[in-house]
């Protein structure tokens, strides 16, 4: 379905100190990732420092977002700061944008912003990847008018299916975006988020995002790896990124599949 390489990356947020999270960014590009992303959530490191941070002890990783909240900043603000991180990190930044994971107007209270209805918050997605130039855009959707959008004017499409959902689910939105797409679909890359991976994952993680799901990879790194090849030529998935705590596990099918 899709002609694109296999690219992986890692989701990261927590770090104690300054020394762990460039260590987990030297440990991510030598293992093969292509991206470290960061969550935007008040309990998280902030992402646009995170990003700099992990670029400037890196040489080839790319760093992003994953994903701004649309309600937090206006789109200008997100602009200035992408077009910063895309000049100091030598082109290596990837904005990331959503309308806000459930727990988010929680956080946006915090933060002393409105949060805004689901209209308001997708028509500031479409003003913010407007007011960027020159970086690759991710835009995460799971419901028909953000799909819409992402499939205007999205460069990667994270499909937003919670981890314990079917694989059927994710079908079904694909299928839902190809349609909207029409024949920008062949432009787009699509990705999936995994919560969990490997062959022996947390218990902690597993009571927490469920044992079964299109989140959840468990096997041999060759039983991963074939079930990455064959979501790719049903689905057309070639972007994978990767909870952090999982990132070891993930390793040996990065170094299977990246780039190929």
């Amino acid at each position: 379905m899709t002609d694109l390489p296999f690219r992986f990356g890692v989701v990261a947020g927590q770090a104690p100190d300054a020394a762990s999270w460039t260590g987990l960014a030297r440990r991510a590009e030598s293992m093969g990732y292509a991206t470290l992303l960061v969550p935007d959530t008040i309990a998280t490191l902030s992402p646009f420092v995170a990003a700099a941070v992990a670029a400037t002890v890196t040489t080839t990783l790319r760093v992003g977002t994953y994903v701004v909240c649309a309600p937090y900043r206006t789109p200008e603000t997100v602009a200035w700061e992408t077009t910063t991180l895309h000049t100091l990190t030598g082109g290596r930044f990837e904005l990331g944008l959503g309308a806000g994971r459930p727990d988010a107007e929680q956080d946006a209270a915090v933060l002393g912003v409105g949060f805004g209805t689901p209209s308001q918050r997708i028509e500031r997605i479409s003003r913010t990847i407007d007011a960027v130039k020159d970086v690759r855009v991710l835009v995460a959707a799971a419901g028909s008018k953000l799909l819409r959008l992402a499939a205007a004017k999205a460069d990667t499409v994270a499909i937003g299916v919670p981890p314990h959902h079917p694989e059927e689910q994710v079908a079904a939105k694909l299928d839902e975006l190809y349609e909207l797409a029409g024949d920008r679909y062949n432009e787009l890359e699509l990705s999936m988020n995994l919560a969990v991976a490997g062959g022996e994952p947390p218990g902690r993680l597993l009571d927490r995002f469920g044992r079964t799901g299109n989140g959840i990879l468990t096997g041999t790194p060759d039983e991963m790896a074939d079930v990455l090849r064959r979501r790719r030529d049903r689905l057309g998935i070639s972007y994978v990124t990767v909870n952090a705590q999982c990132m070891d596990a993930l390793a040996p099918v990065v170094e299977m599949l990246a780039g190929t």
